[in-house]
């Protein structure tokens, strides 16, 4: 069997997209190996994922023939190696369950993705509770006066490790408007589902004093909107008035790590699709 691929496409919605699909891959000895597909009918458009075995035509050559059919419904369309580890820069700041997380996840074969870089605002001590191994570590202090050049440097490493995917994995900075348009669709925050109700320090703290009865988090994709973008994946977990603060952030620290990994590894099999300003998900 020869590598499988992965098509994910959206267009306007129109009959005979899914049996032209279907066709296309037949007609050219493709085996389809799992198929999802969502008609939206809020925005009239219409979202697909293919995963299939090319058989013995090239990627190239499917590539190439598909373009003539993507043209002619308008689609916007991605044909991706399905197996490939894709090349993710992480960035974090002092809190580093979530780093700690996606790298275990990563070790054990859980995640299909390679850590190209780690960033960070802090010195490497801060996380020293994390084994990063030979991962490269670049320490980039920020400072209000230094925020444009910090960004810039960001993106240089970005670049120059050829990230396809930027998570921020509990990194405590507010990207600026030109930071997050440059990363717009390929990078993950992660943030608890307080916001916008507890903001600031100490959310949990927070929560704690209003006499919350349940907390939970939110994976995103980043957008000028600060904590606003196409929600990717989210969890909540009930409480009681027993849990002190302390209980709070602990479960909270699960919580967190568990849906950035989760919206992490949906973005890297490719199963998360723009709708606007939200998203369709494929889920395996």
């Amino acid at each position: 069997m020869s590598e499988p691929l992965v098509l994910t496409l959206s267009c306007a919605d129109r009959p005979g997209i899914t049996a032209c699909v279907s066709s296309f891959l037949f007609e050219r000895g493709s085996n389809i190996l799992e198929a999802q597909q969502f008609n939206d009918r809020a925005s009239d458009a219409f979202f697909m994922r293919v995963e299939f075995d090319p058989g013995e035509v090239s990627r190239e050559a499917i590539r190439s023939d598909f373009a003539a059919l993507a043209g002619e419904y308008g689609m916007d369309w991605k044909l991706a190696l399905r197996d490939r580890p894709r090349r993710v820069l992480i960035m974090v700041s002092k809190f580093d369950h979530c780093l700690a997380d996606l790298l275990y996840r990563w070790r054990i074969g859980e995640m299909p993705m390679k850590p190209v870089a780690i960033l960070s605002n802090h010195p490497r001590e801060a996380i020293e509770h994390t084994h990063l191994g030979d991962i490269p570590f670049h320490h980039l202090p920020i400072t209000r006066e230094t925020k444009s050049e910090q960004e810039a440097q960001v993106r240089e490493l970005a670049e120059r490790y050829e990230a396809e995917l930027v998570v921020l994995a509990r990194y405590m900075q507010i990207l600026s408007d030109e930071q997050a348009a440059h990363f717009a669709g390929r990078s993950i925050n992660i943030h608890h589902s307080f916001l916008p109700g507890f903001k600031g320090a100490k959310p949990y703290h927070q929560a704690y004093a209003r006499g919350v009865k349940m907390i939970g988090a939110s994976a995103h994709y980043v957008t000028t909107d600060l904590d606003e973008g196409p929600i990717i994946h989210q969890a909540a977990e009930p409480i009681s008035h027993a849990d002190t603060p302390e209980e709070l952030v602990r479960k909270g620290r699960e919580i967190e790590s568990r849906v950035l990994a989760e919206a992490v590894r949906l973005h890297l099999e490719e199963r998360v699709l723009l709708n606007g300003q939200r998203t369709v998900v494929f889920r395996s």
